[in-house]
């Protein structure tokens, strides 16, 4: 008895933020596009995604230290932080769009004015001031304050001000256009939209095993689903893979040689949570601090004002350590099974490359309560242990791949990593993530669907859905002016 293929155009796996941003897309784009989802657990967003897995932060570059390095002769690189600047304003347009077109119902509280600052002390306070002289000379950063004396800080941040020396050398930069975003709550409305329209079926508990590319160019996938234990085969022009940390060892099983060298370095999260509401109540912003010598990217001390589930909460971290396990609900065995000959060389030499990343991690996995509280009062002198509580955040994997000079290099961002014949696309690593996925998501797009893209019904559509589509707002005062009111209007911003 021959077995019953079901044939779709796209298959996405992984019910996060970037399969629903894409699966969005697409069906904007082509609305008879067959689209099947497949989900390994029972609810959308559930592991990066999810409000308290995430960051939250509205990447936008106005306070994240790490995206304005400093290079050898003293000046400041602005050039990943007015990118990212423009990738959130992207996707600012495109939630508008959905809003406005009532494709999805979300919350008001998905997406909340919240102040960005930087905080520096000592030797920092130079790096600083040159960061925000060199921002501010980019209208995408128009509004931007700064700061040393210390009554203003008092009045920015008491909380952080509270029980510090007033002679202290420190300063801080706020943007009042700073955001609050739950992208779970986001992902959760967009897949809610999916699932009722036309061409499109999404499967929970439904965990991808095998996927090999046929000789007509299409790509055969071995889909179990969980709840029953059975198997069934799945057939598509074009696979996402967009399954965060369970996207690399599906990218290493589809064998295509644009995958072949790339490994994975888990990591996983910790935050320290505020279970006091009279603290909670005097602090009202996301205040992003130097990371420690040697830490990833991803572990950018701050103390941050979120919104989840409607109430404010306030968290500080992330406190890194070492895990096996490339996402939160994953197996212990993630890291050793993701090994293959052509990876292992650029793994070990990244290794070796990072050493200083593995004493981190080893420190951070030895702290005591005592210790998470000492790295606390960096930004809250007067904090009391019993007034917060640990919590465990998501996995994050950050990326490893071929370098000819070093042999292999640790990547901190994000990578969309493609098939020539633009059949499949994978999508890595972690920050900033969820903040750039409309952006990142037209990168595949591009890659993807070339021909679709060039035709003057798709242009014209995501000019309708991004109306600064195709115009740097880096260098378009003007436009950006007018997109920010649009969306700021639109998202009750």
């Amino acid at each position: 008895m021959f077995e019953r293929i079901a044939t779709v155009d796209v298959v996405l796996v992984g019910a996060g933020i970037m399969s629903a941003t894409l699966g969005m897309l697409l069906k904007e784009l082509q609305p008879d596009m067959s689209i099947s989802i497949f989900e390994r657990l029972d609810i959308a967003a559930a592991e990066s995604s999810d409000a308290w897995n995430n960051a939250g932060t509205g990447h936008s570059a106005f306070c994240e230290l790490n995206y304005t390095p400093q290079r050898p002769d003293g000046t400041i690189d602005t050039k990943k932080a007015v990118k990212i600047a423009e990738s959130f304003e992207i996707s600012k347009e495109f939630w508008a769009y959905m809003i406005e077109k009532q494709l999805i119902d979300v919350p008001e509280s998905f997406i909340k004015k919240v102040p960005h600052m930087s905080f520096v002390q000592n030797g920092d306070v130079e790096f600083l001031r040159k960061r925000y002289v060199a921002l501010t000379s980019c209208h995408l950063f128009k509004g931007m304050q700064y700061a040393e004396d210390y009554n203003t800080l008092q009045q920015w941040m008491p909380l952080m001000m509270k029980g510090r020396d007033p002679n202290q050398e420190m300063a801080a930069t706020r943007m009042d256009l700073g955001t609050d975003v739950n992208f779970g709550a986001l992902t959760r409305c967009m897949f809610d939209h999916l699932k009722t329209t036309e061409g499109v079926s999404l499967h929970f508990n439904h965990q991808v095993r095998t996927l090999k590319q046929d000789k007509k160019g299409r790509w055969r996938l071995r889909v179990k689903d969980n709840t029953n234990e059975k198997t069934r085969t799945v057939a598509a022009r074009f696979v996402f893979l967009g399954a965060g940390g369970g996207a690399l060892p599906l990218l290493l099983k589809s064998r295509i040689p644009e995958g072949k060298g790339f490994g994975g370095f888990p990591v996983s999260g910790q935050w320290l949570r505020c279970v006091n509401e009279a603290v909670i109540a005097q602090h009202n912003a996301k205040v992003y601090g130097q990371a420690p010598v040697g830490s990833p990217p991803m572990s950018v001390p701050h103390l941050d004002t979120r919104f989840i589930k409607g109430k404010k909460e306030l968290l500080f971290g992330p406190y890194a350590g070492f895990t096996t396990k490339f996402l939160k609900q994953g197996s212990w065995l993630d890291l050793i099974l993701s090994l293959r000959i052509k990876n292992i060389f650029p793994m070990m030499a990244a290794g070796w490359h990072n050493i200083p990343l593995t004493k981190y991690l080893i420190q951070q996995v030895r702290q005591s309560p005592e210790d998470r509280l000492e790295a606390l009062k960096q930004f809250v002198p007067t904090a009391k242990l019993e007034d917060w509580k640990l919590e465990v955040a998501g996995q994050r994997v950050q990326v490893i791949k071929k370098d000819e000079e070093e042999g292999g290099i640790l990547e901190f961002g994000t990578e969309v990593v493609s098939a020539a014949d633009g059949s499949l696309a994978a999508l890595l690593g972690a920050s900033p993530g969820a903040s750039t996925a409309v952006s990142i998501m037209i990168t595949v797009l591009n890659r993807c669907f070339k021909e679709e893209m060039q035709t003057p019904e798709w242009q014209q559509k995501l000019k309708q859905m991004i109306p600064s589509y195709g115009e740097p707002l880096g260098s378009d005062a003007k436009l950006c002016a007018e997109v920010r009111a649009y969306t700021s209007r639109v998202l009750k911003l």
